[in-house]
């Protein structure tokens, strides 16, 4: 025992973690706790080594931040040389030019966000659906809906209603939000309705083609 303690003792001293010393020993890293419990030799390897796994973990984040962006430079690159490649051929279709101008007047417009638009008419949601599906290709069960309410209005009554004006079955509504107060007019007696798809590439070819019909307009 005496010799095992000296060789984890000199391991230690070499800047050894409890998992080296313990396979190389074969001595239990509860061993190796209790008899390093109060060295300060122990303590300051600790430290060390803590630092040094810092370090690394600092690294491997830093590395995975850099792919990433990569990654989204590329993603964002792809989608920019599709949006130009598709404008021309898009440039006069009635329902590529009203979707974009509703996008640009009504949609979120930062980049990191969803693709999504807000707003109080079934017309001009349901007319940015046929947008989503028809120019966009986007599959109709991936589009989201979410309604903004006052605690007033009856949540399903309102989800029937928008349900069957935009044509988007109950399933695909989300999170109903509620705010505070009364519905201050008629015209919001069914609420606010938020379309959203995740995709930041499509978000990307639309800020593309507002800002290519903006010039060419």
């Amino acid at each position: 025992m005496r010799t095992d303690r000296e060789g984890a003792v000199r391991l230690r001293k070499l800047g050894k973690s409890y998992y080296e010393i313990s396979r190389a020993l074969g001595i239990p890293k509860s061993t190796l706790s209790v008899w390093f419990k109060d060295d300060p030799m122990s303590q300051e390897v600790k430290l060390k080594l803590s630092s040094k796994s810092n370090i690394r973990v600092a690294e491997r984040i830093k590395k995975f931040s850099e792919n990433n962006k990569r990654k989204w430079e590329l993603w964002r690159a792809e989608a920019r040389y599709e949006a130009k490649k598709d404008f021309e051929s898009l440039a006069k279709n009635p329902l590529f030019i009203a979707g974009n101008m509703l996008y640009w007047a009504e949609g979120d417009s930062k980049v990191k966000n969803p693709l999504r638009l807000t707003n109080t008419d079934p017309r001009m949601i349901r007319l940015y659906v046929k947008f989503l599906i028809r120019i966009l290709k986007i599959d109709k069960n991936k589009i989201r809906a979410t309604l903004i309410l006052y605690p007033d209005l009856n949540k399903n009554s309102c989800i029937n209603f928008w349900s069957k004006e935009i044509d988007l079955p109950r399933s695909q509504f989300y999170k109903t939000q509620f705010i505070e107060g009364r519905h201050p007019t008629s015209r919001l007696s069914r609420g606010i309705c938020m379309i959203g798809n995740n995709s930041r590439q499509l978000k990307e070819k639309v800020l593309i083609w507002i800002d290519l019909l903006s010039k060419s307009l």
